[in-house]
């Protein structure tokens, strides 16, 4: 599959927005959980890379992946809280 910045836009924009893993031809991974950490061009991604205290805000760094690398947008599952077992 080819994606396209479209393709991408529109499955950041879902709602509600379920957190997404990015896998590259090389098979390197960027957990996306929060759609605002990611920023599409017509030729890149620029993934915000999350704050190790916090996986939701952006620690002030940022890769760019090419369109052109994308080989899959994978769910991700929802965090589970080991107090009680359910989901957030």
């Amino acid at each position: 599959m080819i994606f396209t910045p479209e393709l991408v836009k529109a499955r950041l924009r879902d709602q509600p927005f379920t957190p997404v893993q990015i896998v590259t031809t090389s098979g390197q991974t960027y957990d996306v959980r929060q759609p605002d950490l990611v920023w599409v061009t017509d030729e890149y991604l620029m993934v915000g890379l999350p704050s190790a205290k916090n996986p939701t805000v952006p620690g002030g760094l940022a890769t760019r992946v090419a369109l052109a690398h994308v080989t899959e947008l994978r769910d991700l599952a929802r965090l589970v809280s080991p107090s009680n077992g359910s989901t957030p």
